[in-house]
């Protein structure tokens, strides 16, 4: 089943159950994809068919994301109430994004995608971003693999960078 009719299901079971704060959340999810979708067709692109699986996954994380950096500026502002709502969101989220890579996996990944582009010093860096978001969109945070591909590329590169 693809992200959108588990993310559909899961809105009528939570309707169902009556768990409102699961609606909520499920109903912005389905709000993002049908924007992603009009936003595609105004484009010109994928006209019958809207956001494929890649654009839905981007949409999550991107939703994950945000709530995240919520949460964490509510805490700081006191607001635990809703840090708590924040953080909610982010499981219920959570739920239809696959499982992340832990550090081996990124790592390895990241030699992978240094190999296979053939990559060689920084400047190649987008080439081996590229690849990774093409084969692990949802998997990882590009914001922390950004500085551990620089990394591997100044260290393959003898320090240069």
């Amino acid at each position: 089943m693809d992200l959108r009719s588990r993310v559909n299901a899961a809105l009528k079971q939570a309707m169902k159950d009556k768990d409102s704060e699961r609606v909520s959340t499920l109903r912005l999810v389905n709000a993002a994809i049908k924007d992603k979708d009009i936003a595609a067709r105004g484009a010109g692109a994928e006209e019958a068919t809207g956001c494929d699986e890649a654009d839905v996954l981007a949409i999550l994380g991107k939703m994950t994301k945000q709530r995240q950096e919520s949460a964490r500026a509510y805490e700081e502002g006191g607001r635990l109430d809703l840090a708590e709502r924040e953080t909610r969101e982010v499981e219920i989220i959570a739920e239809f994004l696959p499982k992340q890579l832990d550090e081996d996996e990124v790592a390895n990944a990241i030699q992978t995608a240094i190999t296979s582009t053939g990559a060689g010093s920084i400047r190649d860096m987008g080439k081996v971003m590229g690849e990774l978001k093409s084969r692990y969109t949802g998997r990882m945070d590009f914001g922390k693999v950004g500085p551990m591909v620089k990394d591997h590329l100044c260290a393959s590169s003898n320090g240069q960078c």
